[in-house]
């Protein structure tokens, strides 16, 4: 008789926060999404992101939360449990994100962006009026590079692997490599210029 009893606690199984948001509590509902919110933006500003995606994530987390209750998925005896539950639906999702092509396509272009704003300062460092104009042409020259270039300057300045690293990768000695690097910057610097005297 211990199983159906069981069975039955399972399926009458109810506490406070889960009543309120099984009837959507207004109330309880926004009290849980404004407590909880400060602790996802946290995490999102920690690991590369902006208040914005903490924003947009948070509501993704929340609507999973809720569904979950409401389709007995997760069943939260309180509201510290159901916090926990909420901030480990967010970290995952963020997870998620950081590990998606999306994601490091949009990581590449601020590590060209950065890289290029580099490249452009140091050749002039006192004319800002060029600096816009400098920016704009080492990334189109970027573009422009073999793949052999573009993929160990990549390595380099955008996935900061050591010399070493790249090397064992592209299976040379770390002199050919450095030497490598050092003549694909040249060719970036010398497309860059060709550009500017179009």
């Amino acid at each position: 008789m211990a199983k159906p009893t069981t069975l039955l606690m399972q399926e009458t199984f109810s506490s406070p926060i889960v009543d309120a948001i099984n009837i959507n509590d207004e109330k309880t509902l926004k009290v849980l999404y404004v407590s909880n919110f400060r602790k996802v933006e946290a995490l999102v500003l920690k690991n590369s992101g902006t208040t914005e995606q903490a924003k947009d994530l948070y509501q993704e987390a929340f609507i999973t939360v809720w569904k979950n209750v409401k389709k007995n998925k997760f069943l939260p005896k309180n509201e510290t449990a159901i916090n926990g539950y909420l901030y480990t639906i967010a970290k995952y999702k963020w997870m998620d994100y950081l590990r998606s092509p999306a994601y490091k396509k949009r990581d590449s272009y601020h590590a060209i962006n950065e890289t290029a704003s580099q490249i452009a300062s140091a050749e002039s460092e006192n004319e800002y009026v060029e600096h816009d104009k400098k920016l704009s042409l080492a990334m189109e020259a970027f573009e422009e590079l073999g793949e052999a270039c573009k993929s160990l300057l990549t390595r380099f300045y955008f996935e900061k692997k050591s010399m070493k690293e790249i090397a064992d990768e592209l299976q040379l000695d770390a002199a050919s490599t450095r030497n490598k690097k050092y003549r694909c910057m040249q060719k970036l610097r010398g497309l860059a210029l060709e550009m500017s005297e179009l």
